[in-house]
């Protein structure tokens, strides 16, 4: 195969990708601007969230820490600060940290 042989085959294929690359952009550009994406909310109401959501949303939290928050809600009342989440068994001040702007307790 010839020099401009190679770079004529390539650019057949630089043009559709670029095309395509856009498309795809702009589809999901359209369904976020539509809201039919399904993304995290920015930030989470620790007395009102389900296990499901605190998971999903807060960094370092599965499913079974996030059930241990709930399980404490349920048993000790709401939370009336942000902090007091470090009262959950495995929740601590590095998980607090890097969670702060996601967690409220207000609505």
């Amino acid at each position: 195969m010839l020099v401009s042989e190679r770079k004529h085959f390539g650019m057949q294929w630089v043009l559709p990708a670029a095309m395509l690359a856009v498309l795809l952009m702009a589809g999901v550009a359209g369904k976020a601007l539509a809201g039919d994406l399904d993304l995290p909310p920015a930030q989470v109401n620790i007395n009102t969230a389900d296990a499901e959501m605190l998971a999903l949303v807060l960094d370092g939290v599965g499913q079974a820490r996030a059930e241990a928050i709930v399980e404490y809600r349920d048993a000790n009342g709401g939370f009336e600060q942000v902090e007091d989440l470090t009262q959950v068994r495995g929740i601590g001040a590095r998980t607090l940290e890097i969670n702060a702007e996601r967690i409220t307790v207000s609505e």
